[in-house]
């Protein structure tokens, strides 16, 4: 091989290495301009205040609005609802936390998109607006082992994700719906009255002096004694006997917070029986705070009944704890029989 040659050889290894630097110079450029796109692929949210609309369809639980009117939420669709603000708020605060982490397909056919349930069977998809401007557009499909796949608006590539929680986004309806039905202090309460029908039975009634009914009233009231802080109980404006005063606590501690557990939206008088209540709720607050009523019809599932308060037509379902203090016999407020009682010679033993 002459001199020539070796040098024409040389001449074209460095040329072949040359390429391969360049190759690889303009690989790397690009992989850094994917990540850098990458990482600004989510919309920057700072806060609830950028937001009024969200639009969440899910797959399987259809479509749910809610809108911020004034500086409350409002649930809009499928039914007209005061939202549940904390659960909007907890929305909101995810969408800020969104991140993309990698492109997982850069150009995703169908088939790919239903690979990672991205596919409107199976996807949730959140869009999010500013008056007529469109925030948010982003598609939540499969979570795994590469994170929570992603597709952004128009955009054709898959991505993974971090910072979702799907619980979120995926409730059901009545999740996104203001379950309040009372929220007072239990401490101004100065009456608590449970009207009962036919329908509920009262239970034995020998110790309170009257005879055995199905209907009647139990009352509880506050502020008989000097310092104006002990309850008093009667059946049928007879006193309860062995009456445990902590009991009515009990209870008011239950009301004085009480959400619904469901609501019975399109049921009729004839499921919910709130045309001909079975018990009536009377809560009274001090100084004409204000009086509460809620009449509770029949029963919804298992211990849990229909309900309406004064003021709303709104059918709530009562959760089971309520429920049962409503339902509850006068034995339910009273001290066991040998409560406070000494042990007889045999007992000591």
């Amino acid at each position: 091989m002459t001199g020539t040659q070796k040098i024409g050889i040389g001449v074209a290894v460095l040329a072949v290495l040359g390429y391969a630097v360049y190759a690889q110079s303009q690989k790397d450029q690009s992989l850094g301009a994917v990540s850098k796109e990458k990482s600004s692929e989510l919309p920057d949210i700072k806060g609830s205040d950028d937001l009024d609309k969200v639009v969440i369809t899910n797959a399987d639980k259809g479509e749910v609005v809610l809108e911020k009117k004034g500086d409350k939420w409002e649930l809009t669709k499928p039914v007209a609802f005061p939202a549940n603000q904390a659960n909007v708020k907890s929305l909101l605060d995810n969408l800020k936390e969104l991140k993309t982490t990698d492109v997982i397909e850069a150009n995703a056919s169908e088939d790919i998109k239903k690979s990672y349930q991205l596919d409107p069977a199976h996807a949730v998809h959140v869009v999010a607006y500013k008056g007529a401007d469109k925030k948010v557009d982003d598609v939540f499909g499969k979570s795994g082992g590469r994170g929570q796949m992603v597709m952004v608006g128009d955009k054709p590539a898959v991505y993974s994700a971090s910072g979702y929680s799907s619980y979120l986004y995926a409730r059901e309806v009545k999740g996104w719906r203001d379950t309040e039905i009372l929220k007072f202090d239990d401490a101004n309460v100065i009456s608590f009255v449970v009207e009962k029908t036919n329908e509920l039975s009262a239970g034995s009634t020998a110790d309170a002096g009257a005879p055995k009914k199905t209907a009647g009233t139990l009352s509880f009231t506050k502020g008989g004694d000097a310092k104006g802080d002990k309850w008093a109980g009667t059946w049928n404006g007879q006193a309860i006997a062995r009456f445990d005063e902590e009991k009515v606590k009990d209870a008011l501690r239950i009301f004085k917070a009480l959400n619904a557990d469901d609501f019975g939206d399109g049921k009729g008088p004839d499921v919910t029986g709130l045309d001909k209540p079975q018990a009536t709720v009377t809560i009274t607050l001090k100084d004409n705070a204000g009086k509460y009523v809620l009449k509770v019809g029949k029963t919804s599932t298992g211990s849990e009944r229909y309900a309406s308060k004064d003021g709303s037509d709104t059918v709530y379902v009562l959760p089971s704890a309520a429920s049962e203090w409503i339902t509850s016999d006068i034995s339910k407020f009273q001290q066991p029989v040998d409560a406070g009682a000494p042990k007889d010679s045999k007992q000591a033993k």
